[in-house]
């Protein structure tokens, strides 16, 4: 099971101008999310105040995180980091030193 950084950002060109309206498209959005951290392919979450993005953290294999990545499509672009582990990064160093 891989580990992921995703870097997620709104895409602006899709949010509604009424308040009303993106309040309920961000509820949406956060019902989605609380449900994978209740279920822990999301590990952490977090949106940068003020801006219309953020990160998540998420556990998973590609095609796991992908298909949960793709709910959120058309409205938000990801950019997604696969993490290193400090045992991963370990066992690089040994063989370099081999």
């Amino acid at each position: 099971m891989g580990k992921y950084l995703i870097l997620w950002e709104i895409d602006e060109t899709k949010v509604q101008i009424s308040p009303q309206e993106r309040g309920a498209a961000w509820a949406v959005f956060m019902d989605i999310i609380h449900d994978d951290i209740k279920e822990g392919t999301t590990k952490d979450w977090g949106a940068f105040v003020g801006e219309m993005r953020g990160y998540s953290i998420m556990e998973g294999n590609e095609v796991e995180v992908g298909n949960l990545l793709q709910r959120f499509v058309p409205f938000v672009r990801f950019r997604v980091h696969n993490i290193a582990t400090v045992e991963h990064v370990d066992e690089i160093v040994k063989a370099l030193e081999e």
